[in-house]
């Protein structure tokens, strides 16, 4: 056997494992998140029982007050009272004090148990927690181990190098996948539940109110299909543009913003390509796309702009891209290090050692700018015949 079946072989091997390991965790954050949702329902319903315990035990402490004057009188002056009187005075004010006991022995264990549902539902939120990173981190492993590694695992020959190539791969890649499970749980996931909701809503209505109602209700849940569905489209398209690898970057960040400004009626988006029309490396190309899409992204979601304006520059040794909005700006010596997306823009210029730039004022509008060297002797990305 020789060492590419032997590496075929390994790798074969691990990505099984790998994928059994991601099924038994999957399996265990799921029993996690079934068991926590039952013990949040059941410490509702305690929380409401300690209540109703508390106020039924203000009361009955009440009437036990009440009775224990009324004890103290007759004891007082026994012989202006009959016997029975007197019986049924200690009889009343002993099971005041009955009643009280059990109440607040039955408020001592609601109390315990409230606890340790408390103490058990951080636990449980712990293991989800890791459940689903230890998932997204095996997802990143299982991908790299069937695509990136093979092909890797030709040109390098060299172990350590081997290793630091791969475990730079992993960090990108989870990166990239946390941002999508965020977009992912806060549009599409939440949307399909508010869907779910809804449809419980079509059902209650056709049944207690009418037919027309009902279809109302199933147009607003149309309505939020369709949003759905255009949340989960524009995700797919920001995992990566066919257009970039097809047409080259000026096209696709073209067709993109075009996109962008048909369905923002109050934003005009202006795009100028004034530097030579050629391919960049890929890796090039797609950190100026994202840049732009994340600068283009940004001004849409906080300047509240009339217009956005974004310009390609490409020079033999440089490329140059510029976003400026006329929207509402902001102090950038008081911007936060993680404020409008500044992050991820930050780490996608530094890793080709380019320059970021940003101006920005009130009321003033802001300029988001990135320059990047061109190594000449780099391939440029090819043309796709798909």
């Amino acid at each position: 056997m020789n060492s590419a079946s032997s590496i075929d072989q390994i790798l074969d091997n691990m990505m099984d494992m790998v994928a059994k390991s991601k099924e038994e965790i999957f399996e265990i954050g799921e029993d996690s998140r079934s068991e926590y949702e039952q013990l949040n329902k059941e410490l509702k319903d305690i929380q409401q029982k300690v209540v109703d315990v508390i106020e039924r035990s203000e009361r009955t402490e009440l009437h036990s007050r009440f009775a224990r004057n009324r004890l103290a009188e007759v004891s007082k002056h026994f012989g202006s009272y009959t016997d029975e009187e007197v019986k049924e005075a200690y009889e009343q004010a002993k099971d005041y004090q009955i009643q009280l006991a059990v109440l607040q022995q039955e408020e001592t264990q609601l109390r315990e148990r409230r606890d340790q549902i408390e103490r058990r539902l951080l636990k449980l939120r712990d293991t989800i927690e890791r459940a689903d990173q230890l998932i997204n981190q095996i997802n990143a492993v299982l991908h790299y181990l069937s695509g990136d590694l093979q092909a890797v695992s030709d040109f390098v020959h060299d172990a350590e190098e081997m290793q630091k190539f791969g475990v730079r791969i992993i960090q990108a890649q989870e990166e990239e996948r946390k941002k999508l499970s965020r977009e992912i749980h806060d549009g599409p996931a939440q949307s399909m539940a508010n869907v779910m909701l809804r449809s419980e809503l079509v059902e209650k209505v056709l049944d207690q109110e009418s037919v027309a109602k009902a279809r109302e209700e199933i147009r607003d849940l149309r309505a939020m299909v369709q949003s759905t569905l255009s949340e989960v489209r524009r995700i797919i398209y920001d995992l990566r543009p066919m257009t970039l690898d097809d047409l080259g970057l000026a096209p696709t960040l073209a067709k993109y913003l075009r996109t962008v400004d048909d369905h923002h009626d109050a934003v005009t988006i202006r795009f100028k390509n004034v530097g030579d029309d050629r391919r960049l490396p890929s890796h090039i190309e797609i950190a100026i796309f994202r840049f732009i899409q994340e600068g283009v992204q940004n001004a849409l979601k906080h300047a509240e702009p009339d217009q956005i304006e974004v310009k390609l520059d490409l020079k033999k040794d440089r490329a140059t891209a510029l976003v400026r909005d006329d929207g509402k700006g902001f102090l950038t010596e008081e911007a936060s290090e993680d404020s409008f997306g500044l992050v991820g823009m930050k780490e996608r210029v530094n890793m080709l050692e380019g320059e970021l730039t940003i101006d920005s004022k009130p009321r003033k509008g802001t300029l988001i700018m990135m320059h990047i060297p061109i190594d000449a002797s780099e391939p440029a990305a090819e043309h796709s015949d798909s």
